[in-house]
């Protein structure tokens, strides 16, 4: 009777490893972006500026702490409506900064530094915190990253995963729900490891991922070599065809045929900020403009649809990731 026992014991125990924590102890410092934060206590009232941070505290379980969310891309997912419904939107883009501290948060979680950062098209940081008001940016936008170079900013090294798993962390600390943290990056890795298992060998693929276009009459905003798209294409052994070290360059569709990428990669976004967020629009504009109807990608209908939120580091990613490699396995490619 003992060995039972004794393997129920064990197993809690291994258990407790991967879902207990401390609690926090306030005043929590934390070190966020170049900028240091104190937190005397669990934030009561937030606002986020970015979609991908939205729905980091859902997945927490924080919906309650929301009071006023902006920056959205793509509707919010299903399980997460019943929360998202009772709290405002403050924009679907930036939101004014009078909107923001109007709400009187003790939190304002960020996705996009370019939002709130030395150059914020929303405030600065300092100008939060003159107010008594903490930011936590998401460490993926500005760990290794220069967001004064370039539209979207420009990549010193390229994205890791693992920015993703620390936001989910310190965002967990500062809100004391630890555990919540670790179940939910338990589950981001399990399906990482899900999609790199999935994919089938594909060798010599290459991609371009194409986000949108100010006009459709110009130079596309693709995404660099450096990005969170790019991290997504190499996991599933695919070649990114655009070499900028910009978040999301522009470059022309005669230098993009000439690279004759195997697949290209679209975002669907409900978002109506530029004639090219609908992606019905990029559809027909690639088979019928002149140099792209020519690309292998298109007379093969060799076209991906991705909202565009998977190509942020967001939860969605790894949803994304996944569809990217069940997308990709369902081609029937030359040897």
């Amino acid at each position: 009777m003992l060995l039972p026992r004794f393997v129920t014991l064990f197993a809690g125990l291994g258990l407790c490893s991967l879902v207990c924590a401390a609690p926090t102890e306030y005043p929590l410092t934390v070190e966020n972006c170049g900028a240091t934060v104190t937190f005397p206590h669990a934030p009561a009232r937030t606002v986020t500026i970015g979609q991908a941070g939205t729905e980091m505290l859902f997945a927490l379980g924080l919906g309650d702490k929301l009071a006023g969310t902006s920056l959205w891309f793509n509707d919010v997912l299903d399980k997460y409506k019943g929360q998202n419904d009772k709290i405002e939107r403050l924009a679907d883009n930036e939101p004014s900064f009078e909107s923001v501290i109007g709400k009187r948060p003790e939190l304002v979680a960020v996705e996009l530094e370019w939002m709130v950062g030395p150059q914020g098209a929303v405030a600065t940081r300092e100008q939060f915190h003159e107010l008594g008001i903490a930011t936590y940016l998401m460490p993926s936008d500005c760990e290794s990253k220069d967001n004064l170079v370039g539209a979207d900013g420009t990549r010193l090294a390229p994205f890791r995963v693992q920015s993703i798993y620390k936001s989910i962390t310190e965002l967990a600390r500062i809100f004391d729900v630890q555990a919540r943290g670790q179940q939910l990056n338990a589950q981001l890795k399990a399906s990482l490891a899900r999609s790199v298992a999935a994919v089938q060998d594909k060798n010599h693929t290459s991609a371009l991922v194409w986000f949108s276009s100010a006009s459709l009459d110009i130079d596309p905003y693709v995404a660099g070599h450096k990005g969170i798209p790019d991290f997504m294409l190499k996991t599933l052994g695919v070649r990114n065809v655009v070499q900028s070290d910009e978040e999301w360059p522009t470059v022309g569709w005669e230098t993009i045929a000439k690279a004759n990428p195997t697949f290209l990669v679209i975002a669907r976004m409900d978002r109506r900020r530029f004639p090219a967020d609908d992606y019905q629009k990029k559809l027909a504009f690639l088979h019928s403009d002149p140099v792209t109807r020519n690309m292998d990608a298109v007379k093969n209908n060799r076209i991906i649809i991705l909202d565009a939120m998977a190509m942020q580091a967001s939860l969605r990613m790894f949803d994304g990731l996944q569809s990217l490699a069940m997308a990709i396995n369902s081609y029937d490619l030359p040897k």
